[in-house]
C-alpha cells in the first residue's frame, strides 16, 4: 500500500478500501452492507471508578488530565482496532468452501461487522486524537495478520478451516466480548458509546462459533479428539489475550477510569488492581467451562468429553510464558512438553483428515 499522509477521515477510508483490495478482499460479496460509525447508550454520564470516579465523562482527549491517559486511551483503542481487521484477514480464505450457503452468510456477517468494528475505532482515532491517532489509523492498515506483525498472538494464528472458524468465533470473540464490556465502562465518553453498539454484533459472532461447534458435534464426524485439539489451539491464546500477570498498565487504565472490570456494573467487593486481568480471565475461564459443559450433553456415554486447557497450557506471555505445563496443569520436562505439543495440537496430518472429511457435505448439520 502506497503511503500518503491522512488528513481526515475520508483519507482514512480511501485506506480503509485500498485495504480490502490488498488483501484479496470482495467488497462485492458484502452487498449493500453499509460502513458508518454507530453509538450505543453509556452506562452513565458519571465516571464510573478510579480517582475521577464522579465527575463528568470525557467527551474529548483535551478534557483528560494529562497526556499520560491520553497516550494509555490511545494504545487501548490501537489494540482494539488491530483484532477487527486482523480476524477479518485470518478467515477470507473460508469464503469459498463453506459447507452450507447459511455459513457463508454468517462468515460474510462476521467480516463486515468485524471490518465496521475497526472502522468505528479509527474514526475515533481519526477524530479526537490529531496527528498521531492519523498515524496508528494509518498503520493498522498496513499490518497484516498472515505476515505475523499484528499486535497480539491470536491474530498472527492461522485459520485453516471451518473448524479453526467455529472454534475461533466461539473462543476468541469470546474475549472480544470480554474486553469490549470491560471498555464500555469507559471513562471516555466517545469509546463508551461505540464499544456498547459493537457489543450487540459481536453477540452474533460468538453465535456463530457455539452453534457450529454444537452441530459438529451432534453430527458425530469429525473426530473429538481433533476437536479437543483445536480447543487447545485457541483458548491457550485467548488466555494471553487477557495480558500479563499483575498488571502496571491494566492498573493505571483503572486508576485513570479508562478500563472497568468485565463485572464492573454488579461488582460490590473491593477492586483488586494488581489482580485486574487474573480476574477477567477467571471470568472468561468460568464461562468457557459452561459452554463445553453444554456441548458435551451431545456427547453419547462412553465417549471423550470435551474440556478446556490448563490456564498455564502453551502461554506465550505472563507468569507461565514459555514453561512446558500440560493442557492438564502438569509440569513436564522439556522433551515431554515438545512430545505432548505434538499430542495436544492440530498437525497437519488432523488437517488432512479433516480435509477428507469436509469433502462431505455431513460433518456439521443444516440449520434449521
Amino acid at each position: 500500500m502506497a503511503r500518503s499522509k491522512i488528513s481526515t477521515f475520508d483519507d482514512w477510508i480511501d485506506y480503509f478500501r485500498q485495504w480490502q483490495k490488498d488483501i484479496g478482499y470482495d467488497s462485492g460479496l458484502l452487498g449493500d452492507y453499509k460502513f458508518e460509525t454507530k453509538l450505543g447508550e453509556i452506562h452513565t454520564p458519571e465516571i464510573e471508578f478510579g480517582d475521577f470516579r464522579g465527575q463528568p465523562k470525557w467527551q474529548r482527549v483535551e478534557q483528560m488530565p494529562n497526556q499520560s491517559i491520553r497516550d494509555a486511551l490511545l494504545n487501548l483503542i490501537v489494540y482494539q482496532s488491530d483484532t477487527e481487521f486482523a480476524s477479518v484477514e485470518q478467515q477470507k480464505n473460508l469464503l469459498d468452501n463453506a459447507p452450507t450457503d447459511y455459513d457463508r452468510q454468517s462468515l460474510i456477517r462476521v467480516n463486515s461487522e468485524e471490518m465496521r468494528h475497526g472502522w468505528q475505532m479509527c474514526y475515533l482515532l481519526v477524530t479526537y486524537f490529531g496527528d498521531s491517532g492519523r498515524l496508528e489509523a494509518q498503520k493498522l492498515l498496513e499490518r497484516r495478520a498472515f505476515n505475523g506483525n499484528r499486535l497480539l498472538g491470536s491474530f498472527n494464528a492461522p485459520v485453516n478451516n471451518w473448524l479453526d472458524f467455529f472454534t475461533y468465533t466461539q473462543f476468541v470473540d469470546r474475549d472480544g466480548k470480554f474486553q469490549l464490556t470491560m471498555l464500555s465502562h469507559s471513562g471516555f465518553a466517545p469509546l463508551a458509546e461505540s464499544v456498547t453498539y459493537m457489543l450487540k454484533e459481536e453477540s452474533f459472532h460468538m453465535f456463530t462459533g457455539n452453534t457450529g461447534l454444537t452441530r459438529i458435534v451432534r453430527a458425530r464426524k469429525i473426530p473429538l479428539p481433533i476437536v479437543q485439539k483445536y480447543f487447545n489451539k485457541w483458548l491457550s491464546t485467548a488466555y494471553d489475550l487477557f495480558g500479563t500477570d499483575h498488571s502496571s498498565s491494566a492498573q493505571w487504565a483503572y486508576v485513570w477510569g479508562l478500563k472497568g472490570r468485565y463485572n464492573e456494573h454488579e461488582a460490590r467487593e473491593p477492586v483488586e488492581k494488581e489482580k485486574l486481568n487474573e480476574l477477567a480471565r477467571e471470568h472468561y475461564l468460568a464461562e468457557c467451562r459452561k459452554l463445553v459443559d453444554a456441548l458435551n450433553q451431545h456427547i453419547p456415554e462412553g465417549q471423550p468429553r470435551l474440556t478446556i486447557p490448563d490456564f498455564k497450557f502453551h502461554r506465550s506471555i505472563g507468569e507461565f510464558s514459555g514453561k512446558p505445563y500440560s493442557i492438564r496443569g502438569e509440569l513436564l520436562s522439556p522433551d515431554e512438553y515438545q512430545k505432548h505439543l505434538v499430542e495436544v495440537l492440530p498437525t497437519p496430518e488432523d488437517e488432512r483428515r479433516l480435509n477428507e472429511i469436509f469433502k462431505e457435505k455431513d460433518w456439521v448439520l443444516q440449520m434449521n
